[in-house]
């Protein structure tokens, strides 16, 4: 699969956004308390690859720690849709697109989209979680 620019949004509509995205590249869950608690999925990109199209006004931005990445969700429908970080082990600043958002990708590109897995809970983030199967 190759780059291709997918359209998302939350469930009431007012945050859209398009992103371009290979998923053959890889995707990512974490098991920190807030990936954990909201099954958080997600595709990291570089910044200059995700578009904000309507919304902003809508967004309510959080995040536990300075260090964590700030989440973006809908202030009306409360879907979080994407998060903004920067982090030398990502190469630099990133987008992250939860990929529960995309609209238009299918079944089977999801499926096939490789998952990478960290430890975010012990602060171990390139390695394994000793457990993934409820991520």
């Amino acid at each position: 699969m190759a780059t291709k620019t997918f359209h998302g949004s939350c469930h009431c509509g007012q945050v859209r956004y398009e992103a371009d995205i290979d998923l053959s590249k890889g995707t990512g869950k974490c098991n920190c308390t807030f990936c954990t608690k909201t099954r958080a999925w997600s595709a990291h990109i570089k910044p200059e690859a995700f578009r904000l199209l309507s919304g902003a006004d809508a967004l309510a931005g959080y995040h536990k720690n300075e260090q964590a990445p700030l989440k973006f969700a809908c202030k009306n429908c409360h879907i979080m849709v994407f998060q903004k970080g920067d982090a030398p082990w990502m190469g630099g600043p990133f987008v992250s697109v939860f990929v529960n958002t995309l609209d238009d990708a299918d079944a089977d590109e999801l499926a096939a989209a490789p998952v990478r897995y960290a430890d975010g809970r012990h602060d171990n983030w390139m390695n394994l979680p000793k457990d993934v199967r409820l991520l």
